[in-house]
């Protein structure tokens, strides 16, 4: 059977329509996330920016805005790293149903000390994975009352060759701040495939779907004041890594076509054409640990019990 990506041609810039719909995307503010914002937005979707910063997510909104006249765009305050704020959060959206939600909110710490949240949890861990594994918890209902909800996990790259030592999930014993961020995102991923496989054995209609942007660089990026200013000493020094990587623009093409293609299927892994590192959006194999179902299960119950919530329940 032909994939998906075989069936039609898909055009990153010429997006279907999808007036009435809503889609949630976390930390929607900057980065990779206000350019799968801005992307939805053209659709005709309302867009809700999940962010901690309201001043920051204001700039956002109206950068798309100058970009997007009549843009259909909100603000939601969000922290994933407290995790009991979270279905406040969700209570405070106050919409029937939620058509996706673009779990794509992360953060990668530069500091050499390991920094945990007011609950005690590893902050990159907690952030990335265990916030949205508990976002996902409150959104079910709305995400079911959509006759197509989604689930979109944005993992990375460097995820898909990680590591994850279910004995120490929060890093105590080997606190590296790259090597943990990279945990966190296989954490992300194998929490998107296994949530598939739960929501098809309880039959509901929502999808669960995975994405990677590839290699997306601040100096590949298209300018989006104040939110992403790139210097022409930037742009220039950007050209060699452009034959091989891109901007975050492109980044977000995974995710926003994991949202919006209809021929897209629950399980599916999408990532950047070229060497998945950059390019278009393509259908990519879910093989090596991706693909270990044991491991993704005993995650879910790793994590379950470091939050009290079950996303399937």
């Amino acid at each position: 059977m032909p994939s998906a990506d075989q069936t039609h041609r898909w055009e990153v810039d010429r997006l279907p329509r999808a007036e009435g719909k809503t889609f949630l995307v976390t930390g929607g503010n900057a980065g990779i996330g206000y350019f799968v914002a801005e992307q939805l937005a053209v659709t005709g979707a309302t867009v809700i920016l999940g962010s901690r910063d309201a001043a920051k997510a204001d700039a956002a909104m109206a950068s798309i805005r100058s970009r997007v006249p009549g843009a259909r765009l909100r603000h939601l305050r969000l922290d994933l790293a407290d995790l009991s704020s979270l279905k406040s959060s969700v209570d405070e959206m106050e919409v029937e149903r939620l058509d996706a939600v673009v779990c794509n909110a992360g953060v990668m710490l530069d500091q050499p000390q390991r920094r945990e949240t007011p609950d005690g949890h590893e902050l990159t861990f907690a952030t990335n994975h265990l916030g949205h594994f508990v976002l996902v918890r409150w959104l079910t209902p709305l995400l079911d009352a959509s006759p197509a909800g989604r689930v979109v996990t944005t993992g990375s790259f460097v995820g898909k060759s990680a590591q994850l030592d279910l004995d120490d999930l929060q890093n105590t014993r080997d606190y590296q701040p790259k090597s943990t961020y990279a945990r966190s995102k296989l954490a992300q991923m194998l929490f998107g495939f296994e949530l598939d496989r739960r929501l098809r054995a309880s039959g509901s209609p929502t999808l669960s779907v995975v994405n990677h942007p590839g290699g997306a660089l601040d100096s590949l990026t298209a300018s989006r004041p104040p939110v992403q200013v790139r210097t022409t000493g930037q742009r220039l020094g950007g050209l060699p890594a452009g034959l091989v990587l891109h901007g975050k623009h492109a980044g977000a093409w995974p995710a926003v076509r994991a949202v919006l293609d209809p021929s897209v299927q629950g399980g599916q892994l999408w990532g950047p054409r070229v060497f998945g590192l950059r390019g278009k959006p393509r259908l990519e194999p879910v093989q090596g640990r991706l693909a270990d179902t044991d491991l993704a299960a005993r995650l879910w119950a790793a994590s379950v019990d470091l939050t009290g919530v079950d996303p399937s329940s």
